[in-house]
């Protein structure tokens, strides 16, 4: 095809009023950034981008990443015009019930978007992930040597994501890791929604980005095609830095009352704007139109890409068929093959010959999930020594080595969760990520986003109770559980001991969706043989240790577990029959059939107790309006762990006491006031 910058230019103005009709219809929206980028995204999409709209999932695309989530219609308008079957009325629908057209770009929702978008900075910060992940498989399946796999990563971002923290964690690691496959569009228009930038943003964003080791090119008029087209070629020549273009553009460019104002970027520009817009750009006053030309530029285009694909299909299936051990690691990566025996192969190395903690165990069983799952690659924030999260023989990922299996994030926790998003989108990979439990509020947004998106990877989450000790209540997490289990889509699970770390293991590589294992610094005695035998993690929880007459349900996760059968012990030395239940996962409890549940927790049983060294809130959805949660609801404290335990009370004997009080109410009635005395 022969670009054409006079139709390209075309093009772009055809978009400023599709998107300007849609956010008018919908009288809601961000006409501004749509208007305002329309040039270079027309640009990109009609010259650069390498995509394929009859397959949006082919694996050697480049990576479309609007971190400005909010010009959604730049998205959809580029859709609808360059061939991914978003047709006219899904336009027409934009923001409403049941459209493909939602307010903000959804992944797995609508053919082509590669991420779902709408916190600032996200998206740039989960593109950094995208592009380690095409360096490692192109690596790693020699497709990259092969000149099958040189996938670049498009961004096009605005001042609010420069604003954001997440920006610059991510950007910071971009530029140590030289991802020079990564070529950023900062949208630089000034304004923002009180006003122009200068009320809170007056950095010079340029020197910023090159003090974090990125090259940067400047546009000075990013609403003339012929000067985004001329960046972008220059662009494309790496000089081993990741690109950030920064483009001058006017929001809402083409409404001539309103563009360059704050009053452009998140409301309708109105009846009469939207049609002197139309006037002023030479475009007929009808809705939705597109010309045939523009539609003939745009079809070009399309057939362009795909008979580009079909060549790359064929000289894949050629690289393939030549390279057997290639193509089998490539199956794996790309379809996340776990084997059938995965829980089997990971209870043979589980540490069970002495007490171990949780951490500990969750580090040797991933020395053999890594051999197992080629897909499972990730790292940690700085704390891979704690949190045991280290693939021993993987090596390490850098410049040096694209195949190297551990990633070093930095002290990074909210960019490495968004890089471990990009990872996962990617395609190819099931990412992980660590830290310390407690930091998990610092990874928050990307972790809610990773249940929006369904994305499959998993979080090592260790030192994860107030029994951290002695550093003290900012290190020990006691509300986090409460709020990963708040997330929608989100599977938490806290195992008991090195049995259940392997059944937490096979069940987070088994998932399909964001899975969280919480593990401890203490050490924890393993099962003997005849409870190790009923784990199984993947119902969520089980009977652990039953009484034929029970009349008293002790539930407990992770490190309680233990604590709960110690417990149990007391109430049958003085013949009250226990059940006690580990629940190393209320999601997947929850996702049981009613009847199992009502197996492990009987209804007719109401005398029930949670224990956990963390937040109740939440349990007495198990233990019922009457039953009793125990766990810690203040912070926690400096101290040796079990000293920290006695004060709390979470020992045996105090954890009784409660139950008993609890149940009898606040004594038990006799001259000791505290069951001192053993007669309950």
């Amino acid at each position: 095809m022969s670009w054409n910058a006079e139709i390209a230019a075309r093009t772009a103005n055809t978009i400023r009023a599709l998107s300007a009709d849609a956010i008018q219809k919908a009288k809601s929206g961000h006409p501004g950034m749509p208007m305002g980028n329309a040039d270079f995204a027309v640009t990109l999409f009609s010259k650069y981008l390498r995509f394929n709209p009859a397959n949006p999932a082919w694996i050697a695309r480049d990576r479309f990443v609007l971190s400005a989530g909010h010009g959604s219609m730049l998205e959809y308008s580029l859709l609808h015009l360059f061939g991914y079957g978003l047709d006219m009325e899904e336009l027409k629908n934009f923001r409403q019930w049941g459209s493909k057209t939602p307010g903000h770009p959804e992944f797995g929702h609508t053919a082509g978007v590669d991420i779902t978008t709408g916190p600032l900075g996200s998206g740039l910060a989960s593109a950094v992930g995208m592009a380690m992940a095409a360096k490692y498989l192109a690596a790693t399946t020699g497709l990259g040597e092969a000149g099958l796999l040189d996938s670049k990563i498009y961004i096009i971002c605005g001042d609010g994501c420069m604003m954001e923290g997440a920006t610059s964690e991510a950007a910071s690691l971009a530029g140590h890791q030289q991802l020079d496959n990564i070529i950023c569009f900062y949208d630089d228009n000034n304004i923002t929604i009180e006003g122009n930038t200068s009320l809170a943003f007056t950095e010079d964003v340029g020197k910023r980005f090159e003090a974090y080791n990125w090259r940067v090119l400047y546009c000075d008029n990013a609403n003339d095609v012929a000067k985004c087209d001329a960046v972008l070629a220059e662009a494309q020549k790496s000089d081993g830095r990741p690109t950030l273009i920064i483009g001058k553009t006017t929001i809402g460019f083409g409404a001539p009352n309103k563009q360059g104002t704050s009053g452009v970027h998140g409301e309708p520009l109105g009846d009469d704007e939207v049609a002197a817009m139309k006037a002023n750009l030479g475009l007929p006053a009808e809705t939705f139109f597109v010309a045939d030309d523009v539609r003939a530029f745009c079809d070009s285009r399309v057939a362009e890409v795909k008979a580009a694909a079909a060549e790359w299909d064929a000289a894949y299936g050629e690289y393939v068929a030549a390279n057997r051990d290639k193509a089998e690691l490539l199956s794996k990566l790309l379809n996340k093959t776990v084997p059938e025996n995965l829980l089997e192969e990971l209870l043979k190395v589980a540490p069970v010959d002495k007490p171990t903690a949780s951490r500990a165990s969750s580090g040797t069983i991933l020395q053999k999930a890594a051999e197992l799952v080629p897909a499972l690659w990730g790292g940690a924030a700085d704390l891979a020594p704690s949190t045991k999260s280290n693939v021993k023989v993987g090596g390490d990922f850098g410049p040096a080595d694209r195949a190297g299996r551990n990633l070093h994030f930095g002290v990074r926790e909210l960019g490495m969760g968004m890089a471990a998003n990009g990872i996962a989108l990617f395609g190819a990979a099931i990412p992980y990520s660590s830290t310390f439990f407690v930091f998990s509020d610092y990874m928050k947004p990307a972790i809610r986003l990773a249940a929006l998106q369904k994305l499959h990877q998993i979080y090592i989450f260790t030192h994860d109770s107030f029994y951290v000790g002695e550093d003290g209540p900012t290190h020990e997490p006691i509300e986090q559980i409460a709020m990963l289990r708040s997330i929608p889509g989100v599977t938490v699970i806290r195992p008991a001991e090195s049995h259940e770390v392997a059944g937490a293991w096979a069940a987070a590589l088994q998932a399909d969706g964001p899975v969280a294992l919480l593990l401890t610094r203490q050490n924890l005695d393993a099962f003997d043989e005849a409870t190790a035998a009923k784990v199984d993690v993947a119902k969520g929880a089980y009977v652990v240790s039953d009484d034929e007459n029970f009349s008293l349900i002790l539930i407990a996760t992770g490190s309680e577990v233990g604590l709960a059968m110690k417990v149990a012990d007391m109430f049958r030395a003085q013949e009250i029959g226990v059940r006690v239940v580990s629940m190393p996962s209320q999601e997947l409890f929850l996702a049981q059939s009613k009847a199992y549940q009502n197996e492990v927790l009987p209804p007719e049983c109401d005398l029930r107790v949670s224990i956990e060294a963390a937040s109740t809130f939440g349990w007495h959805k198990f233990v019922g309006s009457e039953g009793l949660a125990i766990g810690l609801d203040t912070f926690g404290a400096s101290a040796p762990y079990k000293v920290l335990a006695e004060e709390f009370g979470f020992t045996p004997e105090k954890v009784a006491q409660k139950i008993v009080e609890h149940f009898s109410g606040d004594s038990c009635g006799c001259e000791c006031g505290s069951c001192e005395c053993g007669c309950h």
